[in-house]
């Protein structure tokens, strides 16, 4: 990672049903707030690469703001709409074998709701002592 550069992992819901303008809006405040605390840094938004649920706002938004988007999954990822991110890479054909190169491939994480993946991805960030935001949004049926 760059000194200049800022990799902001997100993490939350994909397939699962939520309030998307909620998700929006706390996405938002999460960029707003990391865009304040650190505005002498280019962003670069690093999900799970499908243009589905949490990861597809959070790379839109990061493509509005003019940040680079990179996408980091399994194999898996490849079976369903992509994100068209800035750079692709691509761990074991499991879903949670991409976790280890997601963590270490970032420096802040922002969670939005989410399962049990993102649950324990952001519990093991958390123990590298980097900045974490989390942001419970209620799975909908």
């Amino acid at each position: 990672m760059k000194n200049n550069e800022l990799r902001i992992g997100v993490t939350g819901y994909s397939a699962q049903k939520f309030d998307v303008n909620e998700a929006l809006r706390l996405l938002k405040d999460a960029y707003d707030r990391i865009d304040r605390e650190h505005q002498n840094k280019s962003k670069t938004v690093v999900s799970g690469l499908t243009n589905l649920g949490v990861p597809a706002l959070a790379y839109n938004e990061a493509k509005i703001r003019g940040w680079r988007t990179v996408g980091i999954a399994c194999s898996k990822a490849e079976e369903y709409d992509c994100f068209a991110v800035d750079e692709r890479i691509i761990v074991g054909d499991e879903w949670g074998q991409e976790s280890e190169t997601f963590l270490n491939n970032i420096d802040v994480l922002v969670r939005v709701g989410g399962g049990n993946q993102a649950k324990r991805e952001t519990g093991d960030f958390r123990k590298l002592e980097k900045q974490v935001m989390e942001y419970d949004l209620p799975a909908q049926k």
